[in-house]
């Protein structure tokens, strides 16, 4: 995993192809940080290693196909990035960053990559799939070979313009489109003058993006906000804030280019910034999410219905297979994630992988799949918040789960990491998230932010197994090493595990979940990915999604929606049904009837947010706390 980032300037650039909404103006105000700000959030991501390139491109007054590039380094202190305005017209400037978190490979490698081509890679993300990699070999550098072979083609109609005379093996759009895994790319193509950039079709690593503006026409792009010195200093201010700055947005996913020309009628760089389709049909399909079968017939419900009254699965029922295939395709999605042979070799001698651990369905479900997948030679941390100590609903469910856990896999050792915090002194840590939930900007994002942030740091104490000491003394103070952060984004949007989803269905029947389901599918990457990846990579740590592999949401697309979720029985039993289905096949039996409750509620940080900033629980629901814009000055105050 890496930070990575792009800072463009000297270029005039179109965004008229891209149909974006109204740009945010930043009135006669600018952002200003420097570049030590942003690498030192962008290092807090990848702590092995971080590497800076600039690119200038001479303007001259002959063809731009003569352009020269030159890679020089460049004083951090004194390179401030103002406006943009300081830049010589007669040059054009791309500066990269990478900071690494080494997770694969046998040697460590650094970024930004530059090839014999002199082709240019900042990449953040995974190859679990589309793309070979070497049981030795690094992401990155697979991935810029890739990259080397594609065609240096700038047109969107590949296969019918390309005069490449067939010694490509094809072109950017497809390289990146068979990719399967989490990503963010920035990609320098020197033969074409072209930028390349974007992320995968579901959003899972966060890349934001500075369109350029009247008053600011530099482009930027940055796996996180930076925290500005204007948010350092007492008054506390953050670029989105209500009455602040709106600089930074979520990059929708999909692959962008920008091509740089010389406009011949000022001699200035120019550049349009076009939006490409995936060529991916398999992919395309899994964005559109349309399912297979939406609505039952009378007697294929009353089928479901009598199966889900039933205590226990019949191994030879049309469900149970159903079921079986979620399992096998989990089981593999878990492989493709925690693979030894993908862990950077020297990571091997220390807990590798931990779970974010409620001890509800979705947290067991992977637990116990990381338990068939590891080598038991392992320990697996259980990375549980509480803001409320053992009463938290969160920990009490953790506890039992724990339990059921050991009588699942007793040859495993399972360490439960409470973590403990109180809202009312996390001063510097909540303004550390806001800056890192940037552009979301609501309290809800904030306190998922805080409990996410919180347990990727991974500090907290476990408890000894001893039968002479008081509990006092069980308590041994403990800080998970795991680089790899399992977490269980994407089941509830999948198998109708929102409140919300139950209302839908009550009111618009089975095609009305459905739509609300493909809804919170094709905007997950912006409510929630992005924020999360931010916040939980700021500990040096990576989220792994397994219910988000791509043969995952295909696999459940396969599946009719009533054998997915079975909204007339009551909660813990027809939501996620799919799912509680694959609890009892693990032998998961307690799991499978706990209802769904979020991070917010469990971990009771919301609780505490609404008696801090609004009173009480009564008053923050009247006000609908968690969908408040915050007001960052006064809640900083």
């Amino acid at each position: 995993m890496c930070g990575i980032a792009l800072l463009v300037s000297g270029i005039r650039i179109g965004l008229s192809s891209l149909n974006l909404d109204s740009i945010s103006s930043s009135s006669k105000s600018h952002l200003v940080f420097s570049v030590d700000d942003l690498k030192a959030a962008l290092q807090r991501r990848g702590p092995d290693s971080l590497g800076t390139m600039k690119l200038l491109l001479p303007l001259h007054s002959n063809s731009s196909n003569s352009t020269n590039y030159r890679v020089s380094s460049f004083n951090e202190e004194s390179h401030v990035l103002d406006n943009g305005s300081d830049m010589p017209e007669s040059f054009a400037e791309f500066v990269f960053l990478g900071a690494t978190l080494q997770l694969r490979g046998v040697s460590p490698v650094c970024q930004p990559l530059m090839d014999s081509s002199r082709n240019v890679l900042v990449y953040n993300g995974e190859i679990f799939g589309g793309i070979e990699v070497g049981i030795d070999k690094n992401d990155t550098e697979s991935l810029m070979q890739s990259l080397g072979n594609c065609c240096s083609c700038r047109s969107q109609e590949h296969r019918t313009t390309c005069d490449f005379n067939g010694q490509a093996k094809g072109s950017i759009v497809d390289v990146l489109s068979v990719i399967k895994g989490p990503w963010a790319i920035i990609y320098w193509q020197e033969s074409s003058k072209t930028l390349w950039f974007g992320r995968d079709a579901f959003g899972r690593r966060s890349l934001l993006v500075h369109w350029p503006t009247m008053e600011d026409p530099r482009f930027l792009l940055s796996s996180v906000s930076p925290t500005s010195s204007r948010l350092q200093d007492s008054s506390f201010e953050v670029e989105n804030g209500s009455g602040g700055i709106k600089f930074w947005e979520e990059l929708s996913c999909g692959i962008y280019s920008m091509s740089v020309d010389v406009k011949k009628s000022d001699g200035s760089f120019h550049s349009e910034i076009k939006k490409h389709e995936w060529t991916n049909a398999m992919l395309k399909e899994l964005i559109e999410w349309e399912r297979v079968s939406i609505e039952p017939k009378p007697a294929e419900l009353n089928f479901s219905h009598s199966r889900t009254s039933s205590a226990e699965l019949d191994i030879n029922s049309s469900s149970s297979v159903l079921a079986q295939n979620v399992l096998t395709a989990l089981r593999e999605s878990m492989l493709r994630r925690i693979s030894l042979y993908n862990i950077y070799q020297a990571l091997k001698e220390t807990v590798p992988v931990a779970v974010l651990f409620s001890g509800g369905l979705d947290s067991m479900i992977i637990a116990a799949l990381l338990d068939q997948c590891l080598d038991p030679n392992y320990e697996i941390d259980l990375l549980n918040v509480s803001f409320d100590g053992e009463s938290a609903p969160d920990r009490i469910s953790a506890e039992t789960g724990l339990k059921e856990l050991r009588r699942v896999a007793p040859l495993r050792r399972w360490r439960l990491v409470h973590i403990d915090a109180d809202l009312s002194k996390l001063t510097w840590e909540t303004k550390r998230v806001l800056s890192l939930i940037n552009p979301a900007n609501t309290y809800m994002d904030l306190n998922i932010g805080i409990a996410l942030w919180l347990a990727a740091r991974g500090e907290g104490w476990i408890c000894k197994e001893s039968n002479n000491e008081t509990d006092e003394d069980k308590r041994v103070n403990y800080t998970s090493r795991a680089r790899i952060l399992l977490v269980g984004s994407g089941a509830d949007e999948q198998c109708a595990g929102y409140g919300r989803h139950k209302t839908k269905y009550r009111h618009d029947s089975w095609l009305g979940l459905h739509k609300e389901m493909k809804l919170d599918m094709q905007r997950i990457w912006k409510r929630n990915l992005g924020r999360d990846d931010r916040c939980i990579a700021d500990s040096g740590k990576e989220a792994r999604f397994p219910f988000l592999d791509e043969d995952i949401i295909r696999t459940l697309l396969d599946i009719p929606l009533w054998e997915v979720a079975d909204l007339d029985q009551p909660s813990g039993k027809g939501d996620k049904k799919i799912l509680r289905e694959v609890a009892h096949m693990l032998g998961l039996h307690n799991a499978a009837i706990l209802p769904k409750r979020a991070i917010q509620f469990g971990s009771r940080i919301a609780r505490e947010s609404n008696r801090k900033n609004f009173g009480s629980n009564r008053a923050a629901n009247q006000a609908s706390a968690g969908s408040v814009v915050i007001n960052v000055q006064s809640y900083s105050s």
